[in-house]
């Protein structure tokens, strides 16, 4: 074997790995709650991914050795997330393409129905109220559409600096800064990066958005439909939630 096929040979068995990590249920089961962009226990991911507190310690051990996902530790307490940025764009590519669970309850039909609304993905906006929100960015010229990336024009940096919202500060964060990311059930993109992040954490902080316990999804709140209509031309007062 040359040296060119011995490469392929070592690429190929590194894709694998990584494939098994995350094609197995209980441990994908567990990635999809990690992507909420928040730090969970053992416990809790257990308990979401519907299996015992040990086997989630050992799938957790797996996918830590593997680089998916990351470990803080905090007295006797262990908590887990997402790895980075880069891990998180794999598993949204990965919900693009996977088929849709088959919804078997009226729970089941009204959490995929909150999801799809309006989510985290890993740590911004994601879902129909994320895309329209991208959408109202850009239809006021406070964002620009590139090829991987969103950029922003003057008018943009005036609207986020009145947003509270300080572009320098965040270009500085060692991770991507606007790029568009596929949102996996509305099939369009999302503003993400380190600007889609400080834009989700503006709008929970002016009470407009709240993130909903043991979910990914957000819910907007009285204050946030009047507050989107107001200042980005979004109207949800009619939208069925």
């Amino acid at each position: 074997m040359d040296a060119k096929g011995g490469d392929d040979q070592l690429a190929q068995s590194n894709v694998a790995e990584i494939a098994s990590i995350v094609s197995e249920s209980s441990r994908a089961a567990m990635l999809t709650v990690l992507m909420d962009g928040r730090f969970h226990t053992a416990s809790e991911l257990a308990h979401r991914a519907g299996i015992k507190p040990q086997t989630a310690s050992f799938h957790l051990s797996k996918m830590q050795e593997a680089g998916v996902i990351a470990l803080e530790k905090q007295g006797r307490h262990r908590y887990y997330g997402i790895l980075n940025e880069e891990v998180a764009k794999v598993m949204e590519s990965l919900l693009f393409i996977a088929p849709p669970v088959k919804i078997k309850s009226l729970k089941q039909s009204s959490q995929d129905k909150a999801i799809r609304y309006a989510r985290t993905c890993y740590d911004h906006l994601a879902g129909n109220v994320g895309v329209q929100l991208t959408d109202a960015l850009l239809k006021a010229g406070f964002l620009e559409e590139e090829k991987e990336n969103f950029m922003v024009p003057e008018e943009g940096v005036r609207f986020f600096g009145e947003m509270g919202i300080e572009l320098e500060r965040i270009r500085k964060k060692r991770r991507s800064f606007s790029y568009r990311c596929l949102d996996w059930s509305e099939r369009r993109h999302h503003l993400a990066g380190s600007l889609g992040n400080a834009l989700l954490e503006r709008l929970l902080e002016l009470g407009w958005m709240q993130r909903v316990p043991q979910s990914r999804a957000v819910k907007i709140t009285e204050a946030g439909i009047t507050g989107l209509k107001t200042t980005f031309g979004i109207d949800l007062s009619l939208e069925e939630k």
